[in-house]
């Protein structure tokens, strides 16, 4: 039995966390829940929207699943995803991007990996306005950051039979900061001859991307531009609520949707919760539970092909508890 920490969220957060909990369990997967809220409403009872009790849970336990939780536009507490990051050395953020059968999209053959670094960059947050008229934000990248997830991707590269890395900056802008990033990539690819590696500039990258997919294998990107990527990513293959994601570090791995927590349908009962479920069998797998893992995907992606009840974003009007019920149905 695996003790896992349960990151409810808000908005839609914590429907889609019931439904896939509930599909876990029927499908007799050795987990322990230790849930943790954190969020919005947390926030405002206890001062912070990331309590140290919910850090403090992730470390003892090793392995997070997070619904997703609002971070405020231009306004109120920092990101808890950064927060979470941060605090845990989260440095990889992995999001696959593959064509799944029974959902119609522009390209029908997109299997591409984004491997984004996921600690600094512009995303260290240090920022000062300088007068009432302009403000400014210091780009950080670190030899050490960029070695170690260009490593990551590499190793991932690796381990799931891919055949091409490709580093992705703006370097000719940019040439201190992606230049190091660039020269650290170029340092790792060294180091694994059996894998091809190449290099592209971010725009011309985002061009190919939406005109020939099928190019691409796995990416490895500075935080911001991973960031940008991995939603265009997602868009090619049907959207957000499709979209799964990890964040792993040396010790610790939370795994959660990339979409946000949608409070425009908070208790409607219409959220998708396939991006969580599939970050869920991501999990599955990453605490060696794989048989169960393989069984809800192969369920989840028949009752998608299939067709008959989908959510609304996939087309359908079955509402989230009709879905999560075929799906157990299936199981």
């Amino acid at each position: 039995m695996q003790t896992v920490t349960l990151i409810p969220g808000d908005g839609i957060g914590p429907e889609i966390t019931e439904a896939v909990v509930s599909i876990l369990k029927e499908a007799g997967a050795e987990i322990e829940w230790d849930i943790q809220t954190a969020g919005a409403d947390v926030a405002e009872k206890e001062g912070t929207p990331l309590p140290d009790r919910v850090i403090d849970s992730i470390k003892r336990n090793k392995v997070a699943l997070k619904a997703p939780v609002t971070t405020p536009i231009g306004k109120g507490f920092r990101s808890v995803n950064v927060q979470l990051r941060k605090s845990l050395d989260l440095y990889a953020n992995l999001r696959p991007c593959k064509n799944i059968e029974g959902i119609k999209t522009r390209f029908d053959n997109v299997d591409l990996v984004v491997v984004r670094e996921n600690t600094e960059d512009l995303y260290a947050g240090i920022e000062r306005q300088i007068d009432e008229n302009s403000a400014e934000s210091i780009k950080i990248i670190t030899r050490k950051a960029s070695l170690r997830i260009s490593e990551f991707a590499f190793d991932y590269a690796v381990k799931n039979n891919r055949k091409t890395v490709t580093a992705v900056t703006k370097a000719n802008i940019c040439k201190l900061t992606d230049g190091l990033f660039l020269n650290c990539a170029r340092e790792i690819a060294d180091k694994y001859p059996e894998i091809e590696y190449k290099e592209i500039l971010v725009d011309n990258l985002c061009m190919q991307l939406v005109q020939n997919p099928e190019k691409f294998d796995v990416l490895v990107l500075p935080n911001l531009y991973g960031d940008i990527v991995s939603d265009l990513g997602a868009g090619l293959i049907g959207g957000l609520g499709i979209a799964q994601g990890a964040n792993i570090g040396l010790e610790t791995a939370v795994f959660e949707p990339v979409h946000g927590s949608a409070p425009d349908i908070k208790g409607q009962n219409k959220a998708n919760p396939t991006a969580l479920l599939l970050s869920a069998i991501e999990m599955l797998k990453y605490i060696n539970q794989k048989n169960i893992a393989e069984k809800i995907e192969k369920v989840l992606y028949k009752v998608i092909k299939e067709g008959k009840v989908l959510t609304c974003d996939l087309k359908g009007n079955a509402s989230t508890s009709e879905f999560t019920k075929e799906i157990i149905r299936n199981l």
